[in-house]
């Protein structure tokens, strides 16, 4: 039999009636689960399609930080710091100036070395100066060197130089020459002095001697 639909004067949705015109009320509150039945499942059909349509995945890298921990080996191993050696600045100082009184000049003992030997001990000199002014910058400057005995009183004498240099040749009689009188030598102007008297002991006496350009002259003595 075909279903008829009843339409509610109420405003309420017509509802079918299972075929029948009037039916009991369980007859017609079981037509309308049913029905209310058959709308969840539409519904319901709709919805899982929706909710089986796979999402895509957002993938969100985290960065991730490495952290190195040193083995005991590592941490227990001294490391080595490299230390500065301080230099040495002892003979650069102990060096005197090029242009200063220096009797430790190794010219001078090259100079000694060329000396004929004394003639009273045919001994040689001692290159170890006793006195002098010399200057590698000087006109004229001087040493005094004694023979090198055991002599209670040995022989010395003078030895020049010019501008550092030894003057082997063209200079006077420097024997006996004691010392250098400072107070009267100049740069071209060489002052020596020489004991006169029993035992060496008596008065200074003073010869002075210049380099006149091109060598060594006598210009006086006073005593």
């Amino acid at each position: 039999m075909p279903t008829r639909v009843a339409t509610w004067r109420s405003g309420r949705l017509p509802v079918a009636c299972c075929g029948v015109r009037k039916r009991p009320a369980s007859a017609v509150v079981g037509c309308l689960l049913a029905v209310t039945a058959a709308a969840l499942a539409a519904c319901s059909s709709g919805d899982s399609t929706v909710s089986k349509t796979p999402i895509p995945a957002t993938e969100t890298s985290t960065p991730t930080t490495e952290t190195t921990t040193p083995t005991d080996s590592e941490a227990s191993t001294p490391t080595s710091t490299p230390t500065s050696t301080p230099t040495s600045t002892t003979s650069a100082q102990a060096a005197p100036a090029p242009c200063a009184v220096n009797l430790a000049a190794p010219e001078i003992a090259q100079a000694v070395a060329q000396l004929p030997r004394d003639p009273r001990s045919r001994q040689g000199w001692n290159p170890e100066p006793v006195a002098g002014n010399y200057n590698a910058c000087s006109p004229l400057s001087a040493v005094i060197v004694k023979a090198n005995t055991n002599a209670e009183n040995p022989n010395t004498r003078a030895v020049l130089f010019h501008q550092g240099q030894y003057i082997s040749s063209g200079v006077p009689d420097t024997f006996g020459f004691t010392g250098i009188d400072a107070a009267q030598s100049t740069g071209d102007t060489l002052a020596l002095t020489f004991a006169s008297g029993p035992g060496l002991g008596g008065l200074q006496s003073v010869v002075r001697f210049r380099w006149n350009g091109s060598g060594v002259e006598l210009i006086g003595n006073t005593e």
